[in-house]
């Protein structure tokens, strides 16, 4: 089983920054896939960010340009840094690994809040 813990939500200003962490331990050596989901309230789930272990990324269309995705392998973690945020950027995020088994998993989510 992979345990995730995330780290870096709080709040922020409109047109600011804040960095995401996700730290991935136990059976990493089956991780495919990494990336990062968001729920507002009212909303389902979506997904934000994710990178393939062989580095291909995948953005929501809402966060092209603003967000970046980036990993470093050697210390299993994955960031999310998030540029000239908006309002609408607001949610809960959660960190999310897939593993070659086809199972899944999740953090425990870190709040983002954007506002003035």
């Amino acid at each position: 089983q992979v345990q995730l813990v995330e780290s870096g939500g709080g709040l922020v200003e409109p047109g600011g920054s804040l960095r995401l962490s996700c730290a991935a331990s136990n059976n990493i050596f089956s991780i495919t896939m990494m990336g990062w989901y968001r729920q507002a309230p009212g909303n389902e789930r979506e997904l934000v960010a994710r990178i393939m272990r062989g580095g291909t990324t995948n953005y929501a269309e809402s966060v092209k340009g603003r967000f970046t995705i980036s990993r470093i392998s050697a210390a299993n973690t994955v960031y999310l840094q998030m540029n000239k945020v908006k309002p609408e950027d607001t949610a809960v995020y959660y960190c999310n690994t897939g593993l070659s088994n086809g199972r899944a998993y999740w953090g425990q989510g870190t709040q983002v809040t954007v506002s003035s």
